[in-house]
């Protein structure tokens, strides 16, 4: 699962990222708005926003955020102890407000809390499904063996259940913001067409990926 965390303090920024990145978390940093703005939309599970950065402040990300994406979680953390800054915070829709100083472990508890996986599995279709939990595929009582690529994929794809996962998106996700080509990302899929239902993914001409309406979270 992966968290984007936008503060300007590099040793808090710091501290959030390890403390995150030992909880299993994928975690993107950021210390400047323009450059949180510009990774909006690369596929996160859940965001993390101080409000005095550089350039373009936490809670207008937070208002361009929730203009396509009015579910995905979102922390506000900030020194700035305002009460009209904390409603405003809440009225445009983030999902929890930390003052600083704050304990990290109380930041992580509000993360898991938040990006909590409420389905366990990924339904393919009778005999085949995948567990969020324990990161396996299972072809009935049978585990079938996934490369890190191949469950970056699928949990890519449930996020946001039949959405078009697109190239750009899946590059950033799946592989983690490394530069990659269509013919790596047609090449991954191709394996995992192998080991699900192949009509379980389907090409969206132009644009990337999406799971056929017949799959589903259970």
């Amino acid at each position: 699962m992966k968290i984007l965390v936008l503060e300007d303090n590099e040793r808090l920024l710091n501290l959030i990222k390890s403390s995150l990145e030992k909880e299993s978390y994928q975690v993107d940093c950021f210390t400047d708005g323009d450059e949180a703005l510009n990774a909006l939309e690369n596929g996160y599970s859940c965001f993390i926003f101080d409000i005095n950065v550089p350039h373009i402040d936490g809670i207008s990300l937070l208002e361009l955020l929730r203009l396509n994406h009015p579910k995905i979680p979102a922390i506000i953390i900030s020194s700035n102890h305002d009460l009209e800054k904390i409603q405003q915070s809440y009225a445009l829709g983030c999902d929890d407000y930390l003052k600083k100083p704050f304990y990290i472990l109380e930041l992580i508890q509000k993360v898991k809390k938040l990006c909590a996986i409420e389905k366990q599995f990924l339904q393919f279709d009778e005999v085949h499904k995948y567990d969020f939990q324990s990161h396996i595929l299972y072809k009935g009582s049978q585990e079938i063996e996934l490369t890190k690529k191949e469950i970056l994929f699928l949990e890519l794809f449930s996020k946001n259940l039949h959405h078009v996962a697109t190239y750009e998106e899946i590059e950033e996700y799946v592989w983690e913001g490394d530069e990659t080509t269509l013919i790596n990302i047609r090449s991954v899929i191709k394996r995992l067409r192998k080991k699900i239902p192949y009509d379980s993914i389907v090409i969206v001409k132009g644009l990337g990926y999406s799971l056929n309406k017949e799959v589903k979270l259970v």
